[in-house]
């Protein structure tokens, strides 16, 4: 598909952008010289970003010193040309300057360029999780010069030992090298956090350990590198609401049942290899008030034994088989208890969607409650149900904990019992969210997410990533993963749209024609208007019949991804030289030239001004007679 642009007057240049690949959408892209650079507003299918915040941190390195309040730990930090240095002269110099303040849901982002390495292997990093001492531990998003190495990107812990942990790593699509600039952010949220190579998602982690006290900071090792619009923004905390080009929240439905013995410690740790962001599990009392990791409201069919876990005591749940019935390789792997769930995901990783299952009474609920405080896992624990009392209860022991409601079949007003229950998310049951995709968008400009379940199907997961759905709950957590990826991997098919002539900004007087031209990618239509008024791409404009002063003109695509628009201003200008074009090409009677030519030689406007007044529609035409008397009012004035 081509949008048709027309073609530019004789001696102006044009040209036909390419299409991008995915979509087959092509776009002809006019384009003359002298382009401005415009902001662009994009809205897709898919969600927006989280809103964003306060500001905290906006450094442009323009007074040429080290802005107050960063401090240079180690190494060698100079501000020059407009950019902060940073030098390590050998691998074994991880320097750093740390600015900023503690903040657990925050984007900081850089524009980095490595001005010379020791080795492709060299790195510099964002700062996450940074003592302003620069003392250990901390927590850095790194990226290497040779950022097409598998680990070209990592995150990364420095512990109090100085050794190294790893958590995640990634490999860019091209690489930084030298002499380039690259904009890079990290977006953190908790223990949560995305990798983001110029703009574009490029990992995750749900690994970090926060502090109480960590600010932010910048790394260089082994390099010389310089950083320039360095910010630090504040996000709101809902971190689950998935940005605009990142991929889905991947939630392991009672961990990697697909492949393991449900609700166990071998399916979690399957899940959490796989590359899961979250663990799905559901939490029920024993006879004695123990909460154990179980779906059903009986033990016969995930276990070899029978009966109610609410009959069964912690002793006789333990002693039984729960993973035999899956396969023979799993013999002997027990039912846990949630204190041993969420141990092992504290020390081994991960995060916990706890379904609190069927109706429990107060007294249950905070028993749960004071396990997952007592593991130390409030940070990393989403507590969701389909009992709205559990949800209740919950939020009444504990209000940090995020909630989320499971329904099978949509309310009549999401938002509205969202905001009741003081949701984090609205989790319904996938199919019944395909019926229904419009509830996704009210719900998050009330800043609730949507996590879907249970979907285990690639031609549904695209649908939903389509309508914006933020997390999906599945069986098969790794496949879902690498369908993550592959979306990575995908051309932007989002549309662009620039208006390229007359360039933003521009004054022009009367004497000009430019060409009305606009460069579009991925679009369909596209439709602009010169104040409100709708006109054409290719149009020589007539500056003789616009009145002087400011022009707006806006241009909007569509394509498949969505819409896409931005505007152009530009001045006429009244002058002296404006006056005499416009009496010359005026089409006025001869002795009006020379009367109108004579007042301009002299500079007297408001003589001129009165003059064409009187001879409008007489020897001068009406139309032109008005504007050349409104240009010499405004060049009369003091």
């Amino acid at each position: 598909m081509t949008v048709p642009l027309a073609s530019s007057s004789p001696g102006r240049a044009s040209r036909l952008a390419a299409v991008r690949a995915r979509t087959a959408a092509a776009v002809a892209a006019l384009a003359v010289t002298g382009a401005a650079a415009v902001a662009v507003t994009v809205t897709t299918a898919p969600p927006a970003a989280a809103e964003q915040g306060t500001v905290v941190v906006s450094e442009s390195f323009s007074s040429g010193s080290l802005p107050a309040g960063w401090n240079a730990v180690d190494g060698t930090w100079k501000v020059q040309n407009g950019r902060l240095y940073g030098t390590s002269a050998n691998s074994g110099e991880n320097n750093k300057i740390t600015f900023g303040r503690h903040l657990n849901d925050f984007r900081l982002e850089a524009t980095m360029r490595f001005e010379s390495v020791s080795a492709a292997t060299r790195w510099a990093s964002l700062g996450i999780d940074v003592p302003a001492s620069g003392a250990t531990p901390w927590w850095i998003a790194t990226m290497r010069s040779g950022t097409t190495a598998a680990n070209g990107l990592e995150f990364a812990q420095r512990t109090t030992g100085n050794a190294w942990v790893v958590t995640n790593t990634a490999s860019a699509a091209y690489a930084a090298g030298t002499g380039r600039d690259v904009r890079v952010a990290v977006e953190v949220h908790g223990n949560q956090a995305r990798w983001i190579f110029d703009g574009r998602e490029a990992m995750r982690t749900s690994s970090l350990q926060r502090s109480a006290n960590g600010v932010q900071a910048l790394f260089v090792n082994g390099a010389t590198v310089s950083y320039d619009d360095v910010t630090v923004t504040e996000l709101p905390p809902n971190g689950y609401i998935r940005p605009a080009g990142s991929p889905f929240t991947v939630i392991a439905h009672r961990g990697a049942s697909a492949a393991a013995p449900e609700n166990t410690l071998v399916a979690q740790e399957i899940a959490r290899r796989g590359g899961a962001d979250w663990i799905e599990n559901d939490v029920q009392p024993s006879r004695d008030g123990i909460p154990f990791v179980l779906h059903d409201g009986t033990v016969d069919r995930t276990t070899d034994g029978t009966g109610s876990i609410r009959n069964l005591t912690a002793a006789q749940l333990k002693a039984l088989d729960a993973g035999s019935w899956f396969g023979p390789h799993y013999v002997g792997v027990r039912v846990p208890t949630l204190a041993e769930q969420l141990a092992d995901l504290r020390t081994r990783g991960g995060n916990l969607l706890l379904e609190i299952k069927g109706r429990h009474t107060r007294d249950e609920v905070a028993t749960i409650v004071k396990v997952i405080r007592d593991e130390q896992m409030a940070g990393r624990v989403f507590v969701q149900s389909f009992e709205v009392d559990a949800l209740r209860y919950t939020r009444e022991l504990a209000p940090e904990l995020p909630l989320g409601l499971l329904r099978s079949n949509l309310d009549a007003d999401p938002v509205a019992i969202s905001k009741e229950l003081h949701l984090t998310a609205y989790n319904p049951d996938g199919n019944a969210l395909l019926a229904r995709p419009e509830i996704v968008a009210p719900l998050h400009a009330a800043g609730v997410a949507v996590m879907a379940w249970t979907i285990d199907s690639a031609g549904l997961w695209q649908r939903l990533e389509r309508i914006g759905v933020d997390g999906v709950i599945t069986n098969r957590p790794a496949e879902l993963v690498g369908w993550n990826a592959a979306l990575l991997q995908r051309p932007d098919t989002s549309p662009t749209v620039a208006i390229t002539s007359p360039v933003d900004g521009a004054r022009l007087d009367r004497a000009q024609s430019p060409v009305l031209a606009v460069a579009a990618t991925n679009a369909d239509t596209v439709t602009v208007t010169l104040d409100g008024t709708t006109t054409t791409v290719g149009r020589e404009l007539d500056l003789t019949t616009l009145a002087a002063g400011r022009h707006t003109i806006t241009a909007e695509v569509t394509g498949p991804a969505g819409t896409a628009t931005t505007t152009s201003t530009f001045t006429v200008t009244a002058s002296q030289a404006s006056l005499g074009y416009l009496i010359l090409t005026s089409g006025a009677k001869p002795g009006a030239l020379t009367a109108m030519s004579t007042h301009v030689a002299h500079g007297q406007y408001a003589q001129l001004a009165t003059y064409v007044e009187r001879q409008a529609g007489k020897l001068v035409p009406a139309d032109v007679a008005r504007v050349i008397a409104a240009d010499a009012r405004t060049l009369a004035r003091p």
